[in-house]
């Protein structure tokens, strides 16, 4: 692979997680890789009117509602933001949930912009980590040197984000500078609306998914019998298929499902816990999963195919990979264009049941290694290296769509609201919210 590389730049990552989630999680781990070279200010996702509500209601204690920038080390900064979100997206009218998300992005992008005031970032990057409401104006606010849009989930297939996203991505995708994705089938999404597309690949935490640096199992799994056919994550109705693991477990008694992580309610009322052969063992710590799957006979994707797994790269196979696991997955288009190699994929019950008896033996030396070498390629070096090229691309060519990337300036701040709308009128936005019965969504 070609070595690219942009070193001394300022970037500034917006997303939907925060940087201390308890899981690992792409932008985090993108940023740590950037800030080897760069320095990197991380937005905290800020917080909305209705959760602001619901935590009043149920008793928790009020939030510190000043901007706090955390230096987390050396090129990394935290930022909390002080500002409240309007919770517009119940919003039917396209004309008005957009003008209160522009409001809202104002309102965002301001803290931001004081941020990078302070920290005296210039000519900076933009990466929006697929958030194509909260980052929707950015290139008009704080005119970044350059803005890049990184899908990696297809947030459309699932009805919250659709139903203003199927106008609100296409636009966002087609005025950001560059698009990113790690798969092959959201590469696909971008490239219709901005021919500066590129895939990316997906980064893996190698050195924490090592079987030599598992000591033993953990207790409640050593308690169940073999073979053991296992998953390690959420345990997500929308993108799990219940109904499979059910046939699975009827078929096979002998064989002992094994899941492992939080349950959505629909997983957590299911049939699947009056099956003697079938055992949730909750969420674990990230540092404590290795452990688990390292006990895994067999590991498990066990995806249904709807819009919103049909193209997700599912970090899950590289981690099983890295420990040197036979895998039963879903053929999906991105199971098939990455993982054809490596991992049985099955269409139907019988291909699951067929292919994991094989999986059962199929555990050569040769084998094993083989798996590892691969998992071995998919780094977040290898990811941001991706992006460094996309950037030098993209720069080389006739296409940004602002100033150009050596000129850029960032003199261009968020100005001080005025007039009427220097206080936004939120008592309407309270009183609808409350009609809603506190659930805005």
């Amino acid at each position: 692979m070609t070595s690219f590389a942009v070193r001394d730049r300022d970037f500034v990552i917006i997303g939907s997680q925060p940087w201390n989630l308890e899981i690992g999680f792409n932008g985090r781990s993108i940023a740590k890789v950037l800030a080897k070279n760069n320095r990197v200010l991380f937005v905290n996702p800020p917080v909305d009117r209705a959760t602001l509500l619901r935590e009043k209601i149920q008793g928790r204690s009020p939030r510190n509602n000043e901007n706090k920038l955390v230096r987390w080390n050396e090129n990394i900064w935290i930022l909390n933001t002080s500002c409240v979100l309007e919770s517009v997206n119940w919003i039917s009218s396209p004309k008005i949930h957009d003008f209160f998300n522009k409001v809202n992005n104002k309102r965002f992008l301001k803290d931001v912009s004081a941020a990078l005031q302070q920290l005296d970032f210039k000519d900076y990057i933009f990466f929006n980590d697929n958030h194509f409401v909260r980052g929707f104006y950015a290139p008009e606010y704080l005119k970044p040197a350059l803005s890049i849009y990184y899908s990696r989930d297809f947030l459309l297939g699932v009805d919250y984000w659709k139903k203003h996203g199927q106008r609100l991505e296409p636009q966002l995708i087609e005025k950001y500078d560059i698009g990113v994705a790690n798969s092959h089938f959201l590469t696909k999404f971008l490239n219709q609306y901005n021919k500066n597309s590129f895939y990316i690949g997906q980064g893996c935490n190698l050195e924490h998914f090592n079987e030599d640096k598992v000591a033993g199992l953990p207790s409640d799994l050593g308690a169940i019998p073999g073979p053991i056919i296992g998953y390690a994550g959420a345990l997500s109705s929308i993108r799990l298929d219940i109904n499979l693991l059910m046939s699975i477990a009827r078929a096979k008694p002998e064989w002992n499902i094994v899941l492992v992580g939080p349950a959505d309610e629909v997983f957590a009322s299911s049939q699947l816990h009056k099956m003697k052969n079938v055992h949730f063992l909750g969420p674990k710590h990230i540092d404590n999963i290795p452990s688990y799957i390292k006990g895994f006979d067999v590991c498990l994707n066990p995806q249904l195919i709807n819009h919103i797994t049909v193209g997700n790269y599912p970090l899950k196979v590289d981690e099983y990979l890295a420990m040197g696991k036979p895998i039963v997955a879903t053929k999906t288009e991105a199971m098939a264009e990455t993982f054809a190699k490596h991992v049985y994929l099955a269409e139907t019950t019988e291909d699951y049941i067929q292919m994991i008896t094989c999986a059962l033996t199929d555990n050569s030396p040769p084998v094993v290694k083989a798996r590892k070498a691969f998992a071995a390629t998919h780094t977040w070096e290898n990811c941001v290296n991706e992006i460094y090229r996309a950037i030098e691309e993209t720069c080389a060519s006739d296409y940004i769509k602002g100033d150009a990337f050596s000129a850029a300036k960032c003199t261009n701040r968020l100005p001080e609201a005025t007039g009427k709308n220097r206080f936004f009128p939120i008592k309407k936005v309270l009183f609808l919210s409350i009609i809603k019965k506190l659930y805005p969504y």
